[in-house]
């Protein structure tokens, strides 16, 4: 749609109005590619008359296509393609036999307001072969539609109202008389609407009444239904009950202002819908399953908080904050993830949290500044547990041995990795011996995650003037 814009703004004088219409029957158009068994292209007039700039194009879905190549961009000169001469001349739907193949080609004027748009150039391959009924059927509701273009009462005004599975015209085709009686019914339709439980054929029947009564809902009848499968309104609906679920398409037909029917489309969405709500409740257990785990670790925070305040022991209050704060950390973990859809997490909240968490439990008697200087931006799930874990021990370590200097958290991104820097300006823990040595169990749990649980690297040096200390972990994501 980008590329359409584009040419529509640079190479033509059509207005925004008009433009809208044009998105509105692209967005459509593949009904009327369907049914024509036909590839369509969208010529623009360009604005100083010499021609027409292939805009847009689409290929069936229903049959072959005969157009291999992309053509949009593409300038026609007036008087190469005679056809788009002709149809934007006389506002009227040309056709003739298509010299390259056994196929034919047709130009249709887009029109609105009395203005002419475009021209639609089809390309049908189904010249000379003997057409069965529902082929006949597609046809002659692709020729209602291509005129309805002509008119401008095709796309519609309000544009079609999409369902959760829009059905296309090979998954079911129904077309209806003006009172909303079922002319034709592909195999498609008529399977869909057994699996609903109709027994009889759906031909001959009201299809608004037919639909209405399938799906046994209580309460007034969807007015939505009742429309689109009377084939009076355009747009979607869905008929549901205890043995399926259907959903239909409705485009009403139009020649000259009067009501000549509709195509109503018809999917049988009952695989397609299943799915959709195991995946929901799939993703509900997962949520509650996290909201459940932060709630017990919540509990064992507590319980270890309750126990630190009646140990007399100095050291062995100071073990105890720092599990209640290693607990913490992975409870801010779950519950984030309790509260959020899909495997990918903002991880910019995690650890504003963490940084929060590590102020608070400071074991220094003065305020120290603890800051996050960029955003992490969206990581997967299984990287930040581990993760916020080996950042709530670096920033601990930043602040306790810091002598109450501010401490800067900044992540970035390296090509596929991302780069952490925990940084304090205090005279920092001394690395004249090795900072992973035994006496050292934070730094051992960061390098045991970020080494085997992430695949990263952890190194630990001074400040570039040689005061304070400068974390650093490398981490590669995914792509």
């Amino acid at each position: 749609m980008a590329r359409f814009d584009e040419l529509a703004r640079e190479r033509t004088d059509l207005s925004d109005a008009d433009v809208e219409h044009l998105r509105a029957l692209v967005a459509d158009w593949t009904l009327l590619a369907d049914l024509g068994f036909a590839d369509l292209v969208l010529w623009l007039p360009t604005w100083h008359g010499g021609g027409f700039v292939a805009a847009d194009q689409v290929r069936p879905t229903t049959g072959p296509t005969g157009m291999f190549d992309d053509i949009v961009g593409q300038y026609a000169a007036r008087g190469r393609r005679p056809l788009l001469d002709r149809a934007a001349a006389n506002r009227a739907v040309i056709s003739e036999s298509d010299a390259t193949s056994t196929g034919s080609v047709e130009a249709i004027p887009v029109v609105r307001a009395g203005r002419l748009l475009a021209v639609i150039e089809s390309h049908s391959a189904l010249a000379g072969r003997t057409k069965g009924r529902l082929e006949s059927a597609y046809l002659e509701a692709a020729d209602e539609l291509a005129m309805m273009v002509v008119e401008g009462t095709f796309p519609p005004a309000q544009p079609l109202a999409r369902t959760g599975s829009p059905p296309r015209v090979g998954d079911g085709f129904v077309r209806l008389d003006p009172a909303g009686i079922v002319l034709f019914a592909s195999p498609n339709a008529r399977s869909a609407y057994h699996r609903l439980g109709l027994a009889t054929d759906v031909v001959g029947t009201d299809l608004a009444r037919t639909s209405a009564k399938l799906a046994r809902r209580p309460g007034p009848v969807d007015e939505a239904l009742a429309a689109v499968a009377a084939g009076r309104a355009a747009g979607g609906a869905e008929i549901e009950n205890a043995n399926a679920i259907v959903t239909l398409q409705g485009v009403p037909l139009y020649r000259s202002g009067k009501h000549t029917g509709a195509v109503v489309l018809v999917r049988d969405a009952t695989e397609i819908r299943l799915r959709d709500r195991q995946l929901l409740s799939k993703d509900a257990t997962i949520r509650e399953i996290h909201h459940r785990v932060k709630n017990n670790l919540q509990t064992v925070a507590a319980l270890l908080r309750l126990q630190s305040r009646r140990i007399t022991s100095d050291e062995a209050r100071a073990a105890l904050d720092e599990a209640v704060r290693r607990v913490g950390a992975i409870a801010v973990v779950h519950e984030t993830l309790a509260h959020t859809p899909g495997e990918k997490v903002d991880a910019d909240e995690v650890a504003d949290r963490i940084v929060a968490l590590v102020r608070d439990m400071s074991l220094t008697s003065k305020s120290v500044s603890v800051t996050r200087t960029a955003p992490f931006g969206i990581l997967p799930a299984d990287v930040l547990t581990p993760l916020a874990m080996a950042l709530g021990e670096l920033l601990q370590n930043a602040v306790d041995h810091g002598c109450g200097a501010p401490v800067r958290l900044t992540p970035s991104r390296e090509g596929h990795d991302l780069v952490v820097e925990v940084v304090d300006e205090g005279p920092g823990i001394g690395l004249e011996v090795d900072p992973f040595s035994t006496g050292r169990l934070g730094l051992q749990i960061v390098r045991t995650l970020v080494l085997e649980e992430l695949g990263g690297q952890l190194d630990i040096t001074r400040g570039p003037d040689g005061a304070g200390t400068v974390a650093r972990i490398s981490i590669p994501l995914p792509d």
